[in-house]
């Protein structure tokens, strides 16, 4: 139980408290349990006190030197703790729903414990977190702006809605912890294993934020697009982050070449591409203003595991589409395999006397799309081009089919 005479000094004669604590600086006082709701201990020498499952809830802790206190177990739900030192302090089991900790430091010799704390709605922007184990800790709503909680345990962690803009995350244990809705942006997110964090894909993303390729090593590419977007990598940047880690893919992916005057039809197989796990890539979506076109396509080409070519009157009689064939047929030269997946969209293909096309026409199995417009002739088609479009483990031999 609490020390009755320390506890009457600190809460109705502070100046007291600050001159006893000064002439024996090595005592820590038995406040246990104690009752100081609403006081104003800002600016107070509370080193090594042990406060373990009193009531400091709504107290004012602005400044306060906490070092080495025990907290274990205490109310501080609502508490003002800015600027607050907190190193080495026991803090496991704390409450701190709604408390204020702007600045506070976290930091010391030993890892700061708030292992299963309630720090909902706390307000963490830019405390020093580093080190410190919150496993299992409720951080729902938690405003954590700027906070550094480098090489933090986090795991379990009730992150939901908590605001994680500008943190550090770096070398952070985040496995099974609840990151729905949170907001980040120019948040660091170094050298972390992500696949095991939960809500990744309902993430806010405020701004793009940093995403080291140790992260996307050590989570061996297992991420949702909408995440990797959202932290603004782009496309190209994806698959070819993709190419890089040791992780199947089901399907390839996928270049779109095609006339403009077909791009009904392109947008539709786009969309259901997509939707099916196929990410894709054509000009009118993907192509940004002021991009050199031809460069820029040649990139995508190059990016990309298969080419879709739409073969319609219109796309062979462009000087656009020819290109991008003569880039991926270079492309499958090189590389020795299978690339370019013609589909026609009208019997243009079958008369044509241009060059590449005929060539097309007597060396490639060319998928029916000429019926389109008919629901079920579309999806039996598409459900064909899905299955060609599927990774293989060995590469496509360059017979000529027929």
């Amino acid at each position: 139980m609490a020390d009755q005479h320390q506890l009457a000094l600190l809460r109705y004669q502070p100046g007291a408290w600050s001159t006893w604590r000064k002439q024996h600086p090595e005592i820590g006082p038995d406040l246990r349990e104690a009752d100081l709701r609403g006081a104003d201990l800002s600016e107070t020498n509370l080193s090594r006190v042990d406060f373990e499952g009193a009531d400091l809830s709504e107290t004012n802790l602005t400044s306060s030197d906490l070092r080495g206190a025990v907290l274990r177990h205490a109310n501080l739900g609502n508490a003002t703790l800015q600027d607050a030192r907190l190193n080495e302090t026991i803090l496991d089991g704390i409450l701190l729903r709604g408390a204020n900790l702007w600045g506070a430091d976290f930091s010391g010799q030993h890892w700061v414990n708030l292992n299963g704390a309630d720090l909902s709605k706390t307000i963490l922007m830019e405390a020093n977190l580093s080190r410190a184990n919150l496993g299992g800790t409720n951080l729902r709503e938690a405003n954590l702006a700027y906070s550094n909680l480098n090489s933090a345990y986090l795991s379990r962690a009730n992150l939901q809605g908590a605001n994680l803009q500008g943190a550090n995350l770096s070398g952070a244990d985040l496995t099974e912890a609840d990151l729905s809705e949170a907001k980040v942006g120019r948040t660091i997110f170094g050298d972390i294993d992500l696949r095991l964090a939960k809500g990744l894909e309902t993430m806010i993303h405020e701004n793009p934020s940093f995403l080291s390729t140790s992260t996307l090593e050590r989570s061996e590419g297992d991420l949702p697009e909408v995440f990797l977007r959202g932290v603004g990598l782009s496309d190209t940047f994806i698959s070819y982050a993709r190419s890089l880690v040791q992780f199947p893919i089901q399907y390839s992916t996928c270049f779109i070449s095609y006339s403009s005057k077909d791009k009904m039809l392109a947008h539709r197989l786009h969309n259901d591409l997509q939707a099916h796990g196929v990410r894709c890539w054509f000009a009118p979506e993907d192509m940004k203003i002021g991009n050199k076109i031809r460069d820029h396509i040649d990139q995508a080409i190059q990016i990309h595991d298969r080419s879709l070519l739409l073969l319609s009157e219109h796309s062979i009689a462009s000087t656009w589409v020819e290109h991008e064939v003569e880039a991926v047929l270079e492309k499958e030269d090189r590389q020795k395999r299978e690339i370019l997946f013609p589909v026609r969209l009208d019997e243009a293909i079958m008369h044509t006397s241009k060059a590449w096309a005929a060539t097309l026409r007597r060396t490639r199995h060319i998928g029916d799309f000429t019926r389109w417009k008919d629901h079920d002739a579309y999806q039996q088609t598409f459900e064909r081009l899905l299955r060609d479009l599927k990774k293989a483990d060995e590469p496509h031999n360059q017979e000529t089919k027929q």
